[in-house]
């Protein structure tokens, strides 16, 4: 097993990060305080190609690999969660189903804007009745002719409002559950359209979450995705994809939380690396040098250098958890249990390694001029959005049970 970024996979997070530290760091500030999507940033990510990652170049992506995509996310999620989460969603479920399950002309209409980052994707699943239990759903899409007709309302809708299209699912066929449900892809403009109020968040910062009213939207047959009755399935095979990008987000959320954490504790030179790749910079010394020392703080310096190890354990396996999810979607193999298993894994890691790192560091932690608050108030989202952890806890149990 290559245990290795390939020279493309490297390159593709390099660029990554690169764009995080320049682009994203400074912006941080503003975006905290003003909580507002920001588009200057999403519109210069599609200038970098970050936005298509992979999609097929003849479909005007970057045609690049699975892997490549999720070590994209993971970096920028170092810098900004908020900027993880919105290329999750965009390109996970809102842009990936479309090639799976689009037609040619679907396909010839949407996937190169998205692709290029022209437009936006969204991912309406969940309802105010129907959240864990996606396959309750209650909006209605009833046919007449050669249109749907689409009732209901969503919320916790990613990128709500800033979106150009929004992959959403409705009942076509009622009593049969999940095998009722079809997938149909609307635009923001169609009447009986309507973006309700947003979401203000503990978290994420500048990504956009809130409801859409579908009060009696008519639109062709032929925005439907996939076959009638066949969108749970489109759904959950988005799902998959999506998960894996959750987990690379809250990965990177826990290693930004860990460098950071190191870097105010162990100021030496020895610490240098983690310095080095904190971004923001934030190595700023603080505490005895070893050759000041008490035999108090030789005691104390122990102590955290072992919580930090314990720390550094967790974080590692959650990174060979995200990648190997990864590298089976990338083959082509079936890879529920494994996403589960990294979601849930990455994402109770972030929360520990987060909440850890306050204690570590105490009062000063809560400054909003160190990123641990932050990184705290990020971090708590990932166990619940993609599937709770609950959910994830009963889908890999589910597999045990098969095996």
């Amino acid at each position: 097993m290559e245990l290795r970024f390939t020279d493309e996979q490297e390159a593709m997070r390099r660029k990554a990060r690169t764009f995080a530290r320049q682009e994203i760091v400074p912006c941080l500030p503003d975006m905290e305080r003003d909580d507002a999507f920001p588009r200057r940033l999403v519109a210069r990510m599609a200038d970098e190609g970050l936005m298509g990652i992979p999609i097929p170049k003849e479909w005007g992506g970057a045609g690049a690999d699975f892997v490549s995509y999720i070590a994209a996310i993971h970096e920028l999620s170092k810098a900004s969660a908020t900027f993880g989460v919105i290329l999750s969603v965009h390109t996970s479920v809102g842009t990936l189903p479309l090639l799976s399950h689009g037609t040619e002309e679907q396909k010839r209409q949407y996937v190169p804007r998205l692709a290029a980052g022209e437009w936006l994707g969204a991912f309406a699943l969940t309802e105010p009745s129907a959240g864990s239990d996606a396959a309750s759903i209650r909006t209605t899409a009833t046919r007449e002719g050669d249109r749907y007709i689409l009732n209901g309302s969503k919320v916790f809708i990613t990128n709500s409002g800033a979106a150009d299209l929004y992959l959403t699912f409705a009942v076509t066929a009622s009593g049969r559950g999940a095998r009722g449900i079809t997938a149909i892809l609307l635009e923001p403009g169609m009447p009986g359209f309507r973006v309700g109020r947003p979401e203000r968040k503990m978290g994420l910062h500048g990504s956009n979450t809130g409801e859409l009213q579908l009060d009696g939207v008519s639109v062709p047959a032929a925005q439907r995705l996939g076959e009638e009755g066949a969108g749970f399935a489109v759904a959950l095979g988005a799902l998959d994809g999506g998960r894996i990008g959750i987990a690379a987000q809250a990965l990177g959320i826990a290693e930004a939380a860990l460098e950071a954490a190191a870097t105010r504790l162990l100021p030496d030179s020895r610490n240098s690396r983690i310095g080095a790749d904190c971004p923001g910079g934030l190595g700023t010394p603080g505490g005895p040098s070893r050759s000041r020392a008490t035999g108090a703080d030789s005691a104390r310096a122990g102590a955290v250098l072992a919580k930090l190890a314990a720390l550094a354990q967790q974080v590692e396996a959650a990174r060979l958890l995200v990648y190997r999810a990864a590298c089976l979607r990338q083959a082509g193999r079936p890879c529920t249990r494994e996403a589960s298993t990294a979601k849930l894994f990455a994402s109770d890691t972030a929360v520990a390694v987060t909440g850890e790192a306050i204690e570590l560091l105490g009062p000063e932690a809560w400054s909003k001029e160190l990123p641990f608050e932050r990184l705290f108030r990020d971090a708590k989202v990932t166990q619940i959005y993609e599937g709770t952890n609950e959910i994830h806890r009963i889908v890999i149990g589910n597999h045990l049970l098969k095996e």
